[in-house]
């Protein structure tokens, strides 16, 4: 559900990611399209821009700030415009459906990490060192970890989602994959230190966990689950989570430090989504049937 990807219409144009500043009307917007819109129209989530708006302030963003939104994510190529009833509406491009479709397993899923490895080796000539850059830049968003010059790693079980990223950009021609184990000289558990700057990684888990945690207590204590007040909540918690999974590769925890914050994170995210997302499906499709 994710989504962030560089280059081309499909991508939100040469440079910028999917992924913007989190609870931004921007970010806000393909937050529900990836938690909720896909349900709608064969998954490019079709929706009146009057729909959207009071969708976006149950969260919190304006009607100016929204409508500013949603004209810079067309001319992303992130929102193609539609009609709903004669009325303006937007839809998903069929690229960025992909690639949010892309990102579900990473933000929702559990995957069970082994001691496999996959490693990024590329060679790009200087006369596309731009290239290059994108190269960097994507690998570091899917969570890969610098090993060396030109070789990057991270758990196997990133594999498939990286080489479906790399080929869609086009820079599968740059690069060789390979699957394997790490042999030493250096422990393992030393090694990832350097491949990724685990502290950093650690210090969001741990503000998130600072952010969501008295919510979740907060919602614990209720009996009722207004639909308007979950789907507020619930879209700021997920706009808030979905760029960990990506930050964190999901190393095995048998290399990670002591007390390490990202099962918490995930176990206070998995609860929030269990009380919340489907109280806030209801107050969706209230404001579709509004028109």
């Amino acid at each position: 559900m994710n989504a962030q990807d560089d280059a081309g219409a499909g991508a939100g144009g040469a440079g910028a990611g999917l992924a913007e500043a989190a609870h931004t009307p921007g970010s806000l917007i393909l937050t529900y399209f990836g938690g909720y819109g896909r349900e709608r129209d064969g998954g490019g989530g079709r929706i009146a821009v009057a729909s959207l708006i009071r969708l976006m302030d149950a969260a919190g963003a304006g009607a100016p700030s929204v409508r500013s939104a949603v004209s810079r994510l067309k001319r992303r190529g992130l929102l193609v415009p539609e009609k709903v009833a004669g009325s303006a509406a937007y839809a998903l491009s069929r690229d960025a459906a992909e690639l949010l479709a892309d990102g579900d397993r990473r933000v929702y899923g559990h995957p069970e990490p082994d001691d496999a490895w996959v490693l990024v080796v590329f060679s790009v000539p200087e006369s596309e060192r731009h290239k290059r850059h994108l190269l960097r830049s994507r690998l570091t968003r899917l969570g890969f970890g610098t090993a060396a010059p030109g070789v990057w790693i991270a758990p196997a079980h990133l594999y498939e989602e990286a080489r479906h990223a790399l080929d869609r950009l086009g820079l599968s021609p740059y690069v060789d994959l390979f699957r394997g184990a790490h042999l030493g000289f250096e422990p393992t558990a030393g090694a990832v230190r350097r491949w990724w700057d685990l502290e950093g990684i650690a210090a969001q888990h741990r503000a998130f966990l600072s952010a969501y945690e008295p919510l979740l207590d907060a919602w614990s204590r209720r009996r009722d689950t207004p639909p308007r007040e979950a789907f507020g909540d619930y879209l700021r918690v997920l706009d808030s989570w979905r760029h960990l999974p990506y930050a964190d590769p999901g190393l095995p925890p048998r290399l990670l430090p002591a007390h390490w914050p990202g099962a918490e994170a995930s176990r206070v995210f998995t609860a929030l989504h269990t009380r919340l997302r489907e109280a806030g499906a209801d107050f969706v499709r209230e404001v579709h049937r509004m028109g």
